[in-house]
């Protein structure tokens, strides 16, 4: 059994950002020369995500909107009363009530098995930041 761990760095520019990571997970995975196994895509954060969904503008403006008028930004939320570092970002974390930290694909016969239309995005809901960072594991057999 083989294991492969790496990270990717990242910046944000938005206050919520859809960012596809796709041609990166897919150079590391074929760094790793993996067979068959399975691939692990994790955020480490509280404010920032990990979705596999379909990579066309529109629909990540689409999704953009969605997620400001879901939980919209200025509300009296109490985490933004005596926020830790600063930032009033309890919108961010409601939101990600609905994400997922990490996303975990197959690998089969030298291939990430995503479906046709399927991407890999990270999501940043409490941007802009100088620093994230997105981690991948990689484990199966060359």
């Amino acid at each position: 059994m083989f294991l492969f761990c790496t990270a990717i760095p990242l910046h944000t520019t938005a206050p919520i950002e859809i960012i596809d990571v796709t041609m990166h997970i897919k150079d590391i995975f074929h760094q790793s020369r993996v067979q068959n196994g399975q691939i692990t895509i994790y955020s480490a954060h509280s404010t920032a995500f990990v979705a596999i969904n379909e990579c066309e503008s529109m629909l990540q403006q689409d999704m953009v909107t969605f997620l400001t008028q879901l939980v919209p930004q200025h509300q009296d939320f109490k985490h933004n009363r005596q926020p830790i570092d600063g930032r009033l970002n309890a919108h961010s974390h409601l939101l990600g009530l609905f994400m997922n930290a990490s996303e975990t694909i197959p690998i089969a016969d030298g291939e990430l098995l995503l479906g046709r239309w399927q991407s890999i995005f990270f999501i940043e809901l409490d941007g802009p930041r100088e620093e994230r960072t997105l981690r991948i594991q990689i484990i199966g057999e060359r």
